[in-house]
Parts: C-alpha cells; sequence; structure tokens
C-alpha cells in the first residue's frame, strides 16, 4: 500500500516538474507528462533506499533554519573576499569526518556543503565517512575552526533529525552485508 502511494506521488510529481518546464497548463503537457514520469518509472526504476532513522520535524526546522542562515552569511563571505583589494585568499582541501550511520544522510550532508558559497566537496570516502571539501577562505585558524565547527554542527542537527539512536533500526540489506 505504502509503496504504491509513493509511486503515485513520484509520477504526480514528474508531471508536475514537466508542466512547469513547458510553462503552461494544458491538457496535453499534463498527458505528455504522464507519459514521461510512466516511462521514467517504468522503464527506469531507481532502486528502493532503505529509511533506517525516524523523521523529526522540529528537528528538521531547526537543521533547514540553520543552512538558511550558514547560506546567508558563507554568500556575504564569499562576495566580500571577491571585492577585497589585494592577493586572492588562501585555499586548500581540508578532511572531516562525518558521524552519520546512512548513505542517504551522508548525501544530504554532501549536498548541503557543496551548496554553500565557498565550499565543494571534492570526495567522499563512504566506508569511513570522511569528505574531503576545498574551502575557500583557510588564511587564518579561526576560519579553518569554523569549517570544523559548521561540520560538527551540521552533523548533530542531521542525527538529531534523522538518525536518532533510540529511533534506528538498521535495514535488513546492511545486516546481510555485515
Amino acid at each position: 500500500m505504502r509503496r504504491n502511494a509513493l509511486r503515485v506521488w513520484i509520477v504526480l510529481w514528474l508531471i508536475l516538474v514537466w508542466v512547469l518546464l513547458w510553462g503552461n497548463i494544458s491538457a496535453a503537457n499534463i498527458l505528455s507528462g504522464l507519459a514521461v514520469a510512466l516511462v521514467i518509472t517504468l522503464l527506469l526504476p531507481l532502486p528502493p533506499v532503505p529509511v533506517e532513522g525516524r523523521f523529526h520535524p522540529l528537528s528538521v526546522l531547526r537543521l533547514v533554519a540553520t543552512v538558511a542562515y550558514w547560506l546567508v552569511v558563507s554568500s556575504v563571505q564569499v562576495a566580500a573576499l571577491a571585492v577585497k583589494p589585494g592577493k586572492p585568499p588562501l585555499t586548500a582541501v581540508l578532511r572531516a569526518h562525518l558521524n552519520v550511520k546512512s548513505d542517504l544522510v551522508l548525501a544530504l550532508a554532501v549536498n548541503i556543503m557543496n551548496l554553500t558559497p565557498g565550499n565543494i566537496v571534492l570526495e567522499i570516502d563512504q566506508p569511513r565517512r570522511m569528505v574531503y571539501v576545498h574551502v575557500l577562505d583557510v588564511g587564518s585558524d579561526r576560519t579553518v575552526n569554523r569549517f570544523y565547527h559548521q561540520v560538527q554542527m551540521l552533523e548533530r542537527l542531521l542525527v538529531a533529525s534523522f538518525e536518532r539512536d533510540a529511533d534506528w533500526k538498521p535495514s535488513q540489506d546492511k545486516e546481510v552485508r555485515s
């Protein structure tokens, strides 16, 4: 029942995206969107992603607000670095460990880091949960420490939102692999 409801939701979402891409609501766009959505979902299905934790709406709200704040602050910092006269800022690749359990949450963390202006994840060591991030401004210990503090805060917010120990139920796929 839940799986079928999810499939219907995905088809409806794809139809909406198709109509938005064409820019107007018409019967032809809706029907062609349905055809494209069915081709995508039936011929190109994605593998199921195990959901092992529980969704905590208040924690997710805090995560979204914090990330939005980081985006504004880092955008201002990158803009200031762009117009600042003198030598360009010192850049480096920093390694950070993310103590998250699920691949889905790791992917979410990497996407949040990539959205943050001045950062880009270059490599992910999935088994060790290490990410290698190119950071725009590492000219002082304060800026390097700020990056590591931000990674730790992101990890805490993600765990509180999706991976609390009390709610964690490992998927059977991982139990078989271990």
